[in-house]
């Protein structure tokens, strides 16, 4: 019996010992293991490396834009491109959120349909982009849209093309919201010398200097509705640095072509045998590019006695707040840092974010 006890001890301290043994080479071999193993397998992420969008909208901005892109006259190929600047400006500054329609149908204070419908009670400040022609609207929405501005506060900020709408007396309650009425664009698209005569408003402090050239096509308000009394004119064109014809001024293609014939690229030669060739086939065509269209009324050819040609300008119209430039004709100026940064400060204006004096004042050089 003590010969079995024995025996049985010592098998036990041998597994023991061995069991210990095995222990102590797992763990001297472990690291080395570990060094020449592959690495786990990433977890899959979405195609093309894209991260993936949260599960939940971030937090609605403050406030609520209504951009408007329709048009019943001429339309313009830089529509589009202006209601997306908007909307990429409220994305960018997170000041507010944008709907764009191409309808009238949230005109109104009335009830729009179901789902995320909106009408005029919820936008903060309503942007027009070239909505050219008469706006097919009932007399209800004619009238809500006035109030929408006029009564309720709402900002306005109209687009190049916004000017020519309602023409002839049809909404004449438009036209003084507005400031004015479409006359012409006597020198089309051209390089065009212009004066900033409001230097201290919140759209115009980050230019650089008060006297530019700008690529664009320039609108001349008429002037039976249009009056420097009743606005703040923030840009005029410098009447004395206009081109002597009226009519086609290239051969500018964009404002990189300006610049080229600033540094003298381009021969004061050249830019006036091109201007004599345009201005000789506008006169066999004289109706050509000069803004007549339908409901326009009596044909005014945007060349005034006084030469105050505004381009751009801020008015106030009862409790709300109204802003106009002619810019915006081409596509380019949606991508000029100057402009969007204009139309940025526009908004935050009319949108009661920012302040700047609406008083009228004689021209300023």
């Amino acid at each position: 019996m003590r010969k079995i006890l024995l025996v049985t001890c010592i098998i036990a301290i041998a597994i023991g010992c061995g069991i210990m043994l095995r222990t102590e080479i797992a763990r001297a071999q472990a690291p080395a293991a570990a060094q020449n193993q592959a690495p786990p397998a990433a977890i899959p992420g979405p195609p093309g490396g894209v991260t993936p969008l949260p599960l939940v909208d971030p937090s609605a901005p403050k406030k609520h834009i209504l951009v408007l892109g329709f048009t019943s006259g001429w339309h313009h190929g830089s529509t589009t491109d202006g209601e997306v600047l908007f909307w990429e400006l409220g994305k960018e500054s997170g000041l507010w959120d944008t709907e764009i329609r191409t309808d009238t149908k949230w005109i109104t204070k009335g009830y729009t349909g179901a789902g995320d419908n909106r009408n005029l009670n919820w936008f903060d400040a309503i942007v027009a982009v070239n909505t050219t022609g008469t706006w097919q609207l009932t007399d209800e929405q004619k009238k809500d849209f006035i109030s929408a501005i006029h009564d309720d506060g709402k900002g306005f900020v109209g687009v190049h093309a916004a000017l020519d709408a309602n023409h002839s007396g049809v909404w004449p309650e438009f036209t003084e919201m507005i400031g004015g009425e479409f006359a012409n664009h006597p020198w089309l698209t051209f390089a065009a010398p212009v004066i900033i005569e409001d230097p201290a408003f919140p759209a115009m402090r980050h230019f650089a200097s008060t006297h530019l050239t700008l690529y664009d096509e320039m609108y001349v308000p008429r002037a039976n509705t249009w009056s420097r009394d009743k606005v703040d004119v923030l840009m005029r064109m410098d009447e004395t640095k206009l081109p002597a014809k009226i009519g086609t001024q290239e051969p500018f293609a964009s404002q990189s072509s300006v610049a080229a014939q600033a540094a003298g690229d381009v021969s004061t030669a050249q830019v006036q045998a091109y201007r004599d060739a345009q201005q000789a086939a506008a006169a066999a065509n004289p109706g050509r590019g000069r803004g007549a269209g339908a409901g326009r009324g009596n044909y005014d050819n945007g060349v005034h006695p006084d030469q105050d040609y505004a381009i751009t300008w801020a008015k106030t119209y009862g409790n709300g707040r109204v802003f106009y430039s002619s810019l915006g004709h081409n596509r380019e100026q949606y991508q000029n840092p100057d402009v969007r940064k204009m139309y940025l400060e526009a908004v935050k204006w009319a949108l009661k974010l920012e302040d700047g004096s609406t008083q009228s004042h004689p021209k300023r050089n």
